[in-house]
């Protein structure tokens, strides 16, 4: 007997995960003889579900929410010996992967077309204990971001982020960083850190035009110290796929690393959205460590 489960935030997409909670478990009743629907009140919930949901060796887990209840569900698929396959209706602000995958924005549309969608293997990064599917960030931008209101990213969207993040490039703090990778340790001063398993940063998919979901690396892009007109001028770069390519960039693959300071202050990190661990941190990927479900055309 095939079993899926979904597990859905009801908070997501301007409140709309309630309503369509109830349309997903419908149609997926199409291809499963059982689908369960579980509904998250709070933080970890759907990490747990999801936990659970593998223990039982159930078929599949589809979660119906942000980028923040994907990476719970990831958090609780990756670490198991038996990880179901995963899809997910993105329900967000930003909504990274799901741009990446190619699944529709609009939910109507995505929750239609789910049945029709394969299986594609993705990698997976992991920082310190806990493990992400899009971007780990640090610096002033994404420390700004940590602050926008959930009220202004419900009303304003990605918008929301790039007036945040617009805004402290002007008031940037630099930050001695060391970066320990395979082959060569780089001492820098940076204002932002990016470690992407894609191509796509906040919903700008030629942030990292060489990334893919499935080559195997994680991508470390470090733009260091520079003055404001030098800032200004990473800008047109980054939507014309030539960031990397800046001489006040530092552009590296890998497998495993680890970033830490060079001073005694405080630093958090943004894991794919939300908040996560200060620094140092240690970072490896998981090549096709999870099935994903994707349209056909991804």
């Amino acid at each position: 007997m095939k079993k899926a489960v979904v597990i859905v935030n009801p908070t997501s997409g301007r409140e709309k995960g309630k309503d369509y909670g109830p349309k997903v478990k419908e149609v997926l009743e199409s291809i499963y003889d059982e689908v369960e629907l579980k509904w998250t009140e709070g933080e970890g919930d759907a990490t747990r579900f999801s936990r659970e949901a593998a223990r039982a060796q159930v078929d599949a887990v589809y979660a119906l929410g942000g980028d923040g209840t994907v990476n719970e569900c990831i958090n609780g698929l990756a670490p198991e010996p038996n990880r179901p396959a995963f899809g997910f209706i993105p329900l967000g602000t930003v909504n990274d992967l799901g741009r990446v995958l190619g699944i529709p924005m609009n939910p109507e549309k995505a929750i239609d077309e789910i049945v029709t969608y394969k299986r594609k293997p993705v990698d997976i990064g992991k920082i310190n204990n806990h493990y992400f599917a899009d971007i780990v960030a640090i610096g002033s931008i994404p420390e700004a971001v940590h602050d926008v209101p959930i009220e202004k990213k419900t009303k304003l969207g990605p918008l929301a982020y790039i007036l945040e993040g617009a805004q402290s490039v002007v008031e940037r703090e630099n930050y001695p960083l060391r970066f320990i990778l395979e082959e060569e340790t780089a001492e820098l001063d940076a204002f932002l850190v990016l470690v992407a398993l894609t191509n796509s940063v906040a919903g700008i998919k030629t942030m990292i035009p060489d990334a893919a979901v499935d080559d195997g690396f994680l991508h470390l892009i470090v733009a260091e110290k520079q003055n404001l007109a030098e800032t200004v001028n990473l800008v047109p770069k980054i939507f014309a796929g030539k960031l990397t390519e800046d001489e006040h960039v530092f552009y590296r693959k890998f497998k495993q690393a680890r970033i830490e300071l060079r001073d005694d202050r405080t630093v958090v990190t943004n894991v794919d959205g939300d908040e996560g661990d200060p620094l140092p941190i240690d970072l490896e990927v998981y090549k096709h460590h999870l099935h994903l479900f994707v349209p056909e055309e991804s």
